[in-house]
């Protein structure tokens, strides 16, 4: 089993990743339902970043240094800061505050400065909003955003024919990493052996949302 395969399942253990009937922000109901959120302890949260240190590594991405966007970016960088030093690549790392701060250090940013390449880390991309920011902050610190890493590419329509992800392909010019995609996560229902009726079932109802709402990988 790979590490997206491994994700999937670390996440579904962990009840970041349930089935059942969702009601999306753009009003569709959806088979599953997936938050980072939930990755609320030390341990889950070490492996969280085990996993995106291991999709970072994987791309052969050049970068300098991370950044993690408030709120739920900014333990998700801390982690994958620490899982990547443990494997050999000891980065700098920052992340911002919703609003400046007058006194002190001042400023938006905490931690080091924005410099060189700069991957952006965070959960998932919806629309966008937090990618465009980050991207926005970065250029104007005299940094080049080089890329995005989140957990898991939902590869749905948004309100046109390209998803968020692609969205942010193709508005910057760069690349965004998943940690595993909807097509790993059909792959994980789809597994090798005899699946049970209920693995079926949430097979043939994430295979119908993608087959509707879904994207082509590539477009």
């Amino acid at each position: 089993m790979d590490f997206r395969q491994e994700f999937i399942a670390f996440a579904v253990a962990q009840d970041v990743l349930r089935f059942g009937a969702f009601r999306t922000k753009a009003g569709r109901l959806s088979p599953y339902f997936f938050d980072t959120g939930g990755f609320a302890d030390g341990r889950s949260l070490d492996r969280l970043a085990e996993f995106y240190a291991k999709a970072i590594c994987a791309s052969g991405i050049a970068f300098d240094a991370l950044f993690g966007p408030a709120y739920k970016g900014i333990p998700l960088v801390a982690a994958t800061a620490v899982a990547l030093a443990r494997s050999g690549r000891n980065l700098p790392y920052s992340f911002n505050r919703k609003e400046a701060k007058d006194h002190g250090e001042g400023g938006t940013v905490v931690g080091a400065p924005l410099s060189g390449r700069v991957l952006i880390v965070d959960d998932v991309i919806s629309a966008g909003t937090s990618v465009r920011e980050s991207v926005e902050l970065i250029r104007a610190a005299g940094a080049t955003p080089c890329g995005v890493v989140i957990a898991l590419d939902r590869m749905e329509r948004g309100s046109g024919e390209l998803s968020a992800v692609q969205e942010v392909r193709r508005d910057y010019g760069m690349p965004v990493l998943a940690v595993a995609t909807l097509d790993d996560l059909l792959a994980f229902l789809h597994q090798e052996g005899a699946p049970s009726d209920e693995l079926r079932a949430r097979a043939a109802s994430v295979a119908r949302y993608r087959r509707e709402y879904g994207v082509a990988p590539n477009t």
